[in-house]
């Protein structure tokens, strides 16, 4: 049995990733209502509204779903206190150590897994006590590890050395990318970019068919030796940026206006590498079935093949 499936009680191992503002209801539950599992983000440090997102979430779906608590970013101990009476059974942790949080999750019983950028971070967060990991390849959008390690490698370097139940994140967008992260011990996969894109994705179309639009050189890792790091869409801005070596402190004081507005030059758009693998605006629906689709069809080919039939 697949472990993030008896976590979760999703049908299908596919997190949606909380992208900060955009990871509300209305994606979170179309994602869920498809067999997925649909995370509501608390990153934007709007409390008020995350916490009217969390509610609604019961409203709009029967299925379940879960939340992310990027420790960084939490302002105060009333999003956490919620999240843990709440009865939402699946949290993941990011940005911060997860040590603090386990023993206030744990108490409610509720399954933690923590998003990781190193063999050395999952190694910690293993040793907290955390349920699974978030495997975050360098690949990947929005903040990231400035020292980048690839999905392909990471997966097989932490996979080495803990047998806990790993999301795949980063580079994904189709059942080719699950399949290849399963042959290398994930058990489940996160997709972003791809879900940013959907139909039922609140950002601005402007946002979406700069995603769709996007060759495979079309992000830039930024702020290298600062905080914090981040890919994200190639723009005017953002390369100006990236010459620079050094983003500013008000870089993200616009982003709802890039995100709602469509001004791609407002802030930075962040974004993952498969962005050039997307090719088309999908509901989640469809990005989920024709995933497992595909994973279930490489799958069925590769088993041919280990039995001989190169």
């Amino acid at each position: 049995m697949n472990r993030f499936l008896e976590h979760t009680g999703a049908e299908y191992p596919i997190i949606q990733a909380p992208m900060g503002w955009i990871a509300g209801s209305q994606l979170a539950s179309a994602v869920c209502n498809a067999g997925g599992l649909g995370i509501i983000e608390t990153s934007s440090r709007e409390t008020e509204n995350c916490i009217a997102e969390i509610k609604k979430m019961k409203e709009l779906t029967d299925r379940p779903f879960g939340i992310n608590l990027p420790l960084l970013f939490l302002k105060d101990q009333n999003m956490i206190n919620f999240v843990a009476d709440s009865g939402v059974k699946f949290v993941t942790t990011s940005a911060g150590n997860p040590e603090k949080l386990i023993e206030i999750l744990k108490a409610k019983d509720i399954i933690v897994y923590h998003a990781v950028p190193t063999v050395k971070a999952a190694l910690k967060a293993v040793e907290a006590g955390v349920d699974g990991l978030v495997v975050e390849g360098g690949e990947g959008g929005g903040f990231k590890n400035p020292e980048e390690v690839s999905l392909q490698v990471l997966l097989q370097a932490i996979r080495d050395k803990v047998d806990v139940p790993m999301v795949a994140a980063g580079g994904t967008v189709d059942g080719r990318g699950m399949a290849a992260a399963f042959s290398l011990g994930a058990e489940a996969i996160q997709m972003g970019t791809r879900f940013v894109s959907a139909t039922e994705s609140p950002v601005h179309l402007n946002y979406k068919n700069a995603i769709i639009d996007a060759e495979d050189t079309g992000t830039l890792v930024l702020n290298k030796k600062a905080t914090p790091c981040i890919r994200a869409l190639k723009t005017e801005l953002t390369k100006e940026i990236y010459e620079e070596g050094r983003m500013p402190a008000d870089m993200f004081a616009r982003i709802k206006e890039l995100y709602f507005d469509g001004n791609m030059e407002a802030s930075a758009g962040l974004s993952g590498q498969s962005a050039a693998l997307i090719m088309g605006q999908k509901s989640a629906e469809d990005i989920i079935n024709e995933t497992i689709s595909g994973f279930r069809e490489i799958c069925s080919r590769m088993g041919k093949m280990s039995e001989g039939g190169f």
